[in-house]
């Protein structure tokens, strides 16, 4: 495991959020038909691991870091009650007016409360590099999931062999907003600590990890 030190500090982390992709409208949110392409293959591959329903009828579904909904969005389309949570309140905003039909919550999977409610999907993509603390921030997400519910997670991957061996060159350096590089290894561990159990290592040509983790009963 690669960290920075010191971490930042809860003002620093909640300024980098705040507007986090600056002139998205333009750029990053103007590519909607490619990542809406992406979410549905992501979520179909990850509706055919989790449990059917709840005890209420509801299947339900929650992307932690879910930047403009594109995720939440495909799971709804698969028939799933879809949540998504961002602490960036402008991608939130965005992601409310484009796909109304769908929940989305401002903040942190450490602070989200959805009462009583557990989810039998949860996608976190690209963002676990970025909890200074990873434990409570693992520990967050296996509370909210139902047993036997599935997790997709992807992260960079500091040992994938095509990683620059000039760290500083490599794209998905990026400290402070990235404060912790995992390997498979490591992150298998952090999981299992945690009650959830990686069932499934998806090819990943770029460097990053994609995985699939049950939650155990």
């Amino acid at each position: 495991l690669v960290f920075i030190d010191p971490m930042p500090s809860a003002q620093e982390i909640g300024a980098l959020y705040t507007d986090a992709y600056a002139g998205a409208t333009a750029g990053y949110f103007a590519k909607v038909p490619e990542k809406m392409r992406r979410a549905r293959r992501r979520a179909r591959a990850l509706a055919r691991h989790a449990p059917q329903s709840a005890d209420d009828g509801h299947r339900r579904f929650l992307d932690v870091g879910c930047n403009g909904g594109f995720m939440v969005e495909a799971a709804r389309e698969l028939g799933f009650s879809a949540t998504g949570l961002d602490p960036d309140p402008v991608s939130v905003e965005w992601a409310r007016q484009h796909y109304p039909a769908n929940h989305f919550v401002g903040g942190t999977i450490e602070d989200f409360d959805p009462g009583a409610q557990r989810f039998a999907a949860v996608y976190c993509s690209e963002v676990i590099e970025h909890a200074p603390e990873a434990n409570r921030f693992v520990a967050a997400v296996a509370a909210l999931m139902a047993p036997g519910a599935t997790l997709y997670l992807t992260t960079p991957d500091i040992a994938h062999w095509r990683r620059p061996r000039d760290v500083t060159r490599w794209n998905a350096f990026a400290p402070p907003s990235h404060c912790l590089y995992f390997n498979p290894r490591n992150l298998t561990q952090l999981l299992a600590k945690h009650g959830l159990e990686v069932f499934r290592r998806r090819l990943s040509f770029k460097p990053g990890i994609k995985l699939l983790a049950r939650r155990r009963a």
